[in-house]
């Protein structure tokens, strides 16, 4: 039996990442849509497969700010909410683009950086004149998601 392989610290595991809708297709435009997307990513968070700091769903793609459960490897997570998202949706057509765009972060700064960056989304694409406008995003649902990692909150407050 081989040893139990193993895994980078928790605080190594943070990432941003964004996953993009199929043909860029704007699935997320029609309210329930995007709702059932967040419910799907609040089940998994409340089934503690990771921690979710910030998130934000726009019109053709997702960004979130996730750091996945110390036994959950990145790609079982990313699995875990694009395939739980199509599953739910019953959707006949291909929903999600292959593969999805990760970035560790590393410490506080890239952190509140990344948060920042999610959440004004929808004011760079003027979907929003402030990120509190906005429905889908952890900016106007700050009970969806968890405080910041103890690992970074020393670094930069934020």
């Amino acid at each position: 039996m081989l040893p139990k392989m193993k895994r980078a610290p928790q605080e190594m595991r943070t990432y941003s990442l964004t996953a993009i809708t199929a043909g860029r297709r704007s699935l997320f435009q029609v309210t329930a849509t995007a709702e059932l997307f967040i419910d799907t990513i609040q089940t998994y968070r409340l089934k503690q497969k990771f921690e979710l700091y910030c998130f934000v769903v726009m019109p053709d793609h997702v960004y979130l700010l996730p750091t996945p459960a110390p036994d959950t490897p990145l790609e079982k997570t990313v699995q875990l909410i694009k395939g739980g998202f199509s599953f739910r949706l019953k959707h006949k057509l291909e929903v999600w683009e292959r593969g999805y765009y990760d970035r560790r972060i590393l410490d506080g700064m890239s952190f509140d950086t990344c948060r920042q960056y999610i959440e004004q989304n929808p004011v760079r694409a003027h979907l929003a004149t402030h990120a509190h406008e906005y429905a889908y995003t952890s900016a106007t649902r700050p009970e969806m998601v968890d405080p910041k990692p103890a690992w970074f909150q020393g670094e930069n407050q934020g």
